[in-house]
C-alpha cells in the first residue's frame, strides 16, 4: 500500500513576495478552534454566511497579495468571492498571533487587510489572552473594542455576535 501525503501550502503573497509561515503552536490552535466553534455556531443559527479557517488562500491582487487569515467571514450577500479560494475582500479576517508572527499579522498583514478595505479584522493574542476588533472607516482601522483576560467583544460584521473572551481562553484539558 502506497500511502500519499499531500503538503498544505502554507505560503503567502506579500507585497509580491512569497513568504511561508511556521505551523501554529498549541495555543494557537487551541484559540482558534475555540474562536471557530462560537463564532460558526451563531453564523450558522441566524444563517449570515459561512467561516472559513487556515489554510485557505484569500486573493486580493493575482501574484502581488494572497494571504491566509487563520480565520474569515464573508457574508451571504457576498458569497460570488468565494469559488476555489476567496477572491476578492472577506468581510472579516481574524489573525491569531503566535510567537514570532506579531510584526508580520500586526504590521505587515494589518496593512494589506486596510489597503483592501477589509471592513473588520480581530487581532487575537493567546498569550495575553486578548483580542481586539478592528473596523475600517476612512481609509483606517479604528479600534471597535477590545478584551483583555475577561470581557465581551462584538462585531460589526458579524451581526449580533458578542463573545466573552473567557470562552475563547479558558479550555479543560
Amino acid at each position: 500500500m502506497q500511502t500519499i501525503v499531500r503538503d498544505l501550502d502554507l505560503t503567502e503573497i506579500i507585497d509580491g513576495e512569497e513568504i511561508m509561515g511556521p505551523s501554529p503552536f498549541g495555543r494557537h490552535q487551541d484559540a482558534a478552534a475555540s474562536l471557530f466553534d462560537i463564532i460558526n455556531r451563531h453564523v450558522r443559527q441566524n444563517n449570515l454566511g459561512k467561516l472559513f479557517f487556515s489554510p485557505l488562500d484569500v486573493i486580493f491582487e493575482e501574484g502581488v497579495n494572497r494571504l491566509q487569515p487563520d480565520i474569515l467571514f464573508i457574508r451571504k450577500e457576498n458569497r460570488g468571492i468565494f469559488k476555489d479560494w476567496v477572491r476578492g475582500v472577506p468581510d472579516m479576517v481574524c489573525e491569531i498571533i503566535s510567537p514570532g508572527s506579531y510584526e508580520i499579522d500586526t504590521g505587515i498583514k494589518k496593512a494589506i487587510y486596510e489597503k483592501y478595505r477589509v471592513p473588520e479584522y480581530w487581532i487575537v493574542i493567546p498569550d495575553l489572552q486578548t483580542v481586539e476588533v478592528l473596523t475600517i472607516g476612512n481609509d483606517r482601522y479604528d479600534k471597535r473594542c477590545i478584551a483583555e483576560l475577561e470581557g465581551v467583544i462584538t462585531s460589526k460584521a458579524i451581526e449580533g455576535l458578542q463573545i466573552n473572551i473567557r470562552e475563547i481562553f479558558e479550555q479543560p484539558w
